[in-house]
């Protein structure tokens, strides 16, 4: 009997039973390795106070009834306004990334750690996303910027071949070459002969015009909070990222410095950049990395800017201090660290362009 003739309810995958197990190969491949480079596997709270500061991310809170008693005053110290901090001392947030807890485990002293799990963000369901998603991110103490893009390029290289392998699957034409490396500023260029370290706003929305992107109302009102940002993001996603990595994997790095986010910054060519990286195949963004800010001053400041930009765009305030400023004001190394959606690489080995073809159970149906 159908699952339709038996019942009104779905229980029933959306991706077909092989892809799951294919699934499963990934998982091993992207273990074995990172065990051969000498990483270990940690497990860090996908339930934290802490939770990372983005514009644009949305976490999940959750409520947790005092349970317990806690070790320090730090519930006390999360927001600014001593009301608000108590108000949401017990608020917690499912982790849009491991990426606060794992640094904490560096500037601890591990060495080289990775962590594969669930990651959540609020509202994010599409073609390529899921409230609930798998993530795989990892750091190493003594990288600088260069080592850490190596490190993701050699990733994606050998565990597709790997995978492949064992999946006695033919590899999709992209995963037989080497990822090629690309300025931001270069590529963005090349599309659309426009420079995001240096063109102006108007320059940018005149493009946006010209191409005929359609954009928020709230892009062209004079009194909207609309950013540089906000319109380089536009066009690279409209204009720019769909034509990335169909013959061989792209790692754009050297982005604009205003979307530094906790990277740290440097000069090149009389321009502050942001010294991050991106990787893209068939057009899909797979892997954000960092040369790690390590600076917790500067961290602060980042956090208390993005903080205002927040409440003006009306998205719920979240706190300014956590348990890795604190680990920073202690020491965090100099270190490279990368997340990677492993849902998405199992889209691009298979070459599925849907999450719901490699995922059990998406979120309408959990």
């Amino acid at each position: 009997m159908s699952e339709e003739q038996g019942s009104s309810v779905r229980f029933r995958p959306t991706a077909p039973l092989e892809n799951l197990r294919r699934r499963a190969t990934l998982y091993r491949e992207l273990r074995a390795y990172f065990d051969t480079l000498g990483f270990v596997e940690v497990t860090t709270p996908a339930l934290s106070r802490d939770v990372v500061v983005d514009r644009f991310v949305e976490s999940i809170p959750v409520e947790v009834s005092r349970c317990w008693t806690e070790r320090d005053e730090f519930a006390n110290t999360r927001f600014p306004d001593a009301l608000t901090a108590r108000r949401m001392a017990t608020t917690f947030y499912l982790q849009t990334s491991p990426e606060f807890a794992l640094k904490r485990l560096v500037a601890a002293g591990m060495d080289a750690i990775y962590q594969l799990a669930p990651a959540f963000r609020r509202g994010d369901r599409g073609a390529l996303h899921n409230v609930e998603f798998t993530m795989i991110e990892w750091y190493r103490a003594g990288d600088d910027y260069f080592a850490g893009r190596k490190l993701l390029a050699d990733v994606v290289e050998n565990v597709a071949r790997s995978f492949y392998a064992h999946a006695g699957l033919k590899p999709q034409g992209w995963s037989l070459h080497r990822a090629v490396e690309r300025p931001f500023g270069a590529v963005f260029c090349e599309k659309t002969a426009l420079n995001p370290h240096v063109c102006s706003f108007s320059e940018l929305r005149r493009f946006a015009d010209e191409r005929q992107i359609v954009y928020p109302e709230s892009y062209a009102s004079p009194d909207g909070q609309t950013t540089r940002d906000d319109w380089i993001d536009l066009i690279f996603s409209e204009v720019v990222q769909p034509s990335l990595g169909f013959d061989a994997p792209v790692l754009l790095y050297d982005y604009p410095s205003s979307q530094s986010q906790l990277a740290q910054t440097g000069i090149v060519d009389g321009c502050e950049v942001a010294r991050r990286f991106e990787l893209f195949v068939r057009g899909i963004e797979l892997a954000n990395g960092y040369d790690e800010l390590i600076d917790p001053h500067v961290l602060r400041n980042r956090i208390s800017v993005v903080s205002k930009e927040r409440l003006r765009d009306g998205s719920p305030e979240l706190p300014r201090e956590s348990r890795l400023l604190a680990a920073m004001d202690a020491g965090l190394p100099p270190c490279s660290g990368c997340a990677m959606g492993v849902d998405r690489l199992l889209c691009v080995l298979l070459g599925t362009d849907k999450i719901d073809n490699v995922i059990a159970f998406p979120t309408e149906i959990a």
